[in-house]
């Protein structure tokens, strides 16, 4: 038989995610290419309708994924998608119960994320530039790290987006959940520099806070490269992207202030749980704090030797 009644659904539930849900295309893309793969295994075991999925099957296809290399969170990701599917067709009548509800992915080891430390950093946005690319680079890393975007967000600004009086962005994040930021004293100073130049740049009627050579709004890999780059010039050793600009936040400010909920605020995390990973990278200097400021752990001069 067909998989024809397969793949329309698959179709509708994205159109579903695309319009109703308004995700973004790169997040869209993922969960066609994760759900193709589900459609694929159903093709290779003569699955035909979603009623003849159970967990088993689900099961199988995790493994069938593990044996091609797929990562134990990539395997996750692609189970997430499918109980996405099955929760829409169970709406749309096609199924009464989710097939995957028993079915457990390999357990993802936590990595920590890898911030640059504070002189690192201080020793990246140490650079001058009076280029127009080389301002606009300036203003992209220091809002970056000044109000801890992901790069999504900060591509995604446009000029209504920054109130320079007020020292604040709107940041349009995950779910399309907005949130205001501030913005700090260099970060202000570049955007206002950047901003004077862009006009030699952007094409007319661009709305984008940041544009390219082409005058139109930037891409994620030009950014990439670009910090790439910048790090190289700086001669810092180690890889820098742009995501380590969040991290370089969150860390340095909770090393800062201790207070978990307000850069919780800040990151627009909808769960405290995923700023906690931040408390483990502080671990050290609390650490440190704690050795040299309680009275139980200062160690004891040792007393006077006597005559």
């Amino acid at each position: 038989m067909s998989a024809g009644p397969l793949h329309a659904g698959v179709e509708r539930y994205l159109s579903s995610l695309r319009h109703e849900r308004q995700l973004s295309p790169h997040t869209a893309s993922n969960y066609g290419r994760d759900l193709a793969a589900l459609l694929d295994y159903c093709s290779a075991n003569a699955v035909t309708a979603w009623t003849q999925l159970d967990a088993q099957h689900l099961r199988m296809f995790a493994a069938r994924e593990h044996r091609r290399g797929l990562s134990p969170r990539s395997i996750q990701r692609r189970l997430s998608a499918c109980r996405g599917l099955f929760r829409h067709l169970i709406r749309e009548g096609e199924l009464k119960s989710d097939p995957s509800g028993d079915v457990r992915a390999p357990k993802v080891r936590k990595r920590l994320p890898v911030p640059l430390d504070v002189d690192a950093m201080s020793r990246l946005l140490a650079f001058r530039s009076d280029e127009s690319l080389g301002l606009r680079d300036k203003a992209i890393m220091e809002l970056f790290y000044s109000s801890g975007l992901r790069l999504a967000e900060l591509l995604g600004l446009d000029l209504a987006d920054v109130d320079l009086r007020d020292r604040t962005v709107r940041v349009t994040g995950k779910g399309r959940k907005t949130r205001i930021v501030p913005v700090g004293k260099q970060a202000l100073a570049a955007l206002q520099a950047w901003l004077a130049e862009r006009t030699k740049l952007a094409a007319v009627g661009e709305q984008a806070l940041f544009v390219g050579v082409r005058g139109e709004r930037l891409g994620p890999r030009i950014v990439q490269r670009r910090i790439a780059r910048w790090a190289r010039l700086q001669g810092l050793p180690e890889h820098v992207h742009p995501h380590m600009f969040r991290h370089s936040f969150a860390s340095h400010l909770l090393e800062s202030s201790q207070d978990l909920r307000a850069v919780q605020e800040l990151l627009g995390h909808a769960n405290i749980s995923t700023t906690q990973v931040y408390t483990h990278l502080d671990f050290q200097h609390l650490a440190r704090i704690y050795d040299a400021a309680h009275p139980r752990a200062r160690r004891k001069r040792p007393p006077p030797p006597s005559d």
